[in-house]
């Protein structure tokens, strides 16, 4: 059975990592906007509505809460360059999901925030120099993190919240049944 709740494990962070592995982070960074919109794709309203796992968020508030963490993530990063050790401000995201946007907007809005946004970091990530991921950033809730770590962190986490939803799908055979759709298809 797989975890609900972390579907691909929970983020374990490596203390050091290499040039290849940093440039495969920025990847998964690169990636995780097509890898989202492919996830919801098709997607009705009630599936959009429906909590990946009891308690918890509906796929349309994890949709929504990528970019607004990733927004997050791109101005920590961005303050981690251009500032010594900055304290960075945190936010209440369970808050956050709870809002009117969270709940009801259209998921095309964020996907397309998603993508431009994550295009913008990936060409930010890219012109850092290596020496560059060891200037720090200080989470006054979980400490001083290079921002190694945070690549780290946010490369998992649009794995994490995309695994939310395609697991869900999978166990409510949303998935399959588009499969069922192409294959008869592709026989005709």
């Amino acid at each position: 059975m797989t975890d609900l709740q972390y579907p691909i494990g929970k983020f374990q962070p490596k203390s050091e990592i290499t040039d290849g592995e940093r440039q495969r982070l920025i990847r998964q960074i690169s990636e995780a906007p097509a890898k989202m919109r492919a996830a919801v794709k098709g997607l009705s309203k009630k599936q959009l509505d429906t909590p990946y796992r009891p308690g918890g968020w509906t796929v349309r508030q994890v949709v929504h809460h990528v970019p607004d963490s990733h927004m997050n993530a791109y101005i920590r990063f961005k303050l981690g360059i251009t500032e010594q050790h900055p304290t960075i401000k945190p936010y209440e995201q369970e808050l956050w999901s709870e809002l009117p946007d969270a709940r009801t907007a259209s998921v095309d809005m964020s996907l397309d925030m998603l993508e431009s946004l994550h295009k913008r970091w990936v060409l930010f990530l890219k012109s850092l120099q290596p020496s560059d991921f060891a200037r720090t950033i200080n989470h006054p809730e979980s400490g001083v993190q290079n921002l190694d770590r945070v690549l780290q962190l946010y490369a998992w986490h649009g794995r994490h919240h995309t695994a939310h939803i395609t697991t869900l799908g999978e166990r409510m055979g949303w998935n399959r049944k588009t499969t069922k759709k192409r294959s008869k298809r592709k026989r005709r």
